[in-house]
């Protein structure tokens, strides 16, 4: 299927000349000093995070090191008749000669692989315009929705993801609020050298009941390739929380249907569902989920490419593509305050939503973690994630393999 990008075009001619129509409201002389006040009147912002990573698995490749520093110094504008703009370089490098590591893009391949390979990049440049009920962006931008399981950012990566293209989120209603975006780029975590080319159509709509935030979306992505890779996506989720007492309850229930297409090939469809609970009690969040990652017999397990895929399904990464047999995460957090940070530890058992031509037992693995923030501008912590294959995997086509994981970083934000 091919999607035309007439639509983006209608898009970004109206979004221009409601720019130009609002700035021309103003005399010559007016509209070179609010130009002006807005250049002068911005913000400078600076974010760094050093951060020392180790991966060890149980194959034939050697273990894996890296220190890396990720630094992003970034500039918004002050407003201008709801106008204003943002613009922001990133550079991610190894430092201290601690380089021995896969970094995705062709150097260290005898080892695991860490996915922070370096890079200097524009990470965001965009021109906004806000008003109290709208706020509309075109450009390279950081897009997040929902809980980022399906769109999100991959902040965990010191290349994080970004978009091009353009995005609207308007709120016509105080409960009510609706998300647009065309993305014809997407910029990825593996630096430039894998970015790709998409035309991709995000629409998110959300109200607030008194049972909780109910959302509607519909996600219609497609490479810009030769092969027309798409993935359709539609789905429901509500989100919400109540007291009893002392104990806060929070509920989260969620499903999508996905059908794949690609040029010369047969449509496939899959499932999507969540259930989730958990309480606060005493400062303690305890939570219980159940994810299905559905399967078309086996023949493909439902994706979502656009996600923060680091926050799900288990720290220690085995599971970033979906299986083609699908994947059932079970899985159980704990997580308080301790001396000012944060710890959570928690854990996920894996299983295959079809039949698998090795077992349907994907194994399990556990996740500690304790970070901390110091005064405004600085933090640390460490994180430890430690997966288990299932011995039948282990090995076996899928190459599921016992890997321990562990982070430790520094940061500072000004």
């Amino acid at each position: 299927m091919k999607r035309t990008q007439a639509f983006l075009t209608h898009r970004q001619s109206t979004f221009l000349g409601a720019s130009l129509l609002a700035l021309t409201t103003f005399s010559p002389t007016v509209l070179s000093d609010a130009i002006a006040e807005a250049l002068t009147s911005g913000t400078a912002y600076g974010d760094f995070r050093m951060r020392y990573e180790t991966v060890d698995q149980d194959n034939g490749l050697d273990d894996a090191a890296a220190l890396t520093l990720r630094s992003r110094l970034g500039y918004k504008t002050g407003a201008a008749n709801g106008f204003s703009a943002t613009i922001e370089f990133e550079d991610s490098r190894s430092v201290a000669g601690v380089d021995d590591y896969n970094n995705t893009i062709g150097n260290g391949g005898e080892y695991s692989v860490i996915a922070d390979p370096g890079t200097t990049e524009l990470d965001q440049g965009f021109l906004q315009y806000k008003t109290d009920t709208l706020t509309s962006k075109l450009g390279r931008q950081v897009i997040k929705l929902d809980n980022v399981r399906f769109v999100g950012d991959v902040g965990w990566r010191q290349d994080r993801q970004t978009f091009d293209g353009l995005s609207f989120d308007y709120s016509p209603l105080e409960d009510l609020t609706v998300k647009y975006a065309y993305i014809e780029q997407r910029n990825r975590i593996f630096a430039e050298e894998k970015d790709i080319d998409s035309k991709d159509h995000l629409i998110n709509a959300s109200y607030k009941t008194a049972l909780g935030t109910l959302t509607g979306y519909a996600y219609l992505l497609e490479e810009d390739t030769d092969a027309e890779l798409a993935f359709d996506t539609f789905g429901v989720r509500l989100k919400g929380a109540t007291s009893t007492g002392d104990i806060k309850l929070m509920y989260t229930a969620e499903f999508a249907s996905q059908e794949k297409s690609s040029q010369g090939a047969e449509d496939l469809e899959a499932d999507y569902m969540l259930l989730e609970g958990g309480a606060v009690i005493g400062g303690i969040t305890a939570k219980l989920g159940y994810e299905v990652l559905g399967s078309d017999d086996g023949n493909f397990g439902f994706s979502t490419p656009l996600a923060t895929l680091h926050a799900f399904n288990g720290w220690s990464d085995q599971f970033l593509g979906t299986p083609n047999e699908g994947l059932v995460d079970v899985y159980a957090s704990v997580s308080g305050k301790l001396a000012g940070g944060k710890w959570v530890v928690a854990y996920h058992d894996f299983s295959a939503d079809e039949d698998s031509d090795i077992s349907d037992d994907f194994g399990d693995e556990i996740n500690i973690s304790y970070g901390k923030k110091f005064g405004k501008h600085y933090s640390a912590g460490i994180k430890y994630a430690a997966y288990s294959a299932n011995d039948a995997a282990n090995g076996g086509a899928k190459n599921y393999v016992d890997t321990d994981k562990v982070w430790v970083w520094v940061g500072a934000k000004f």
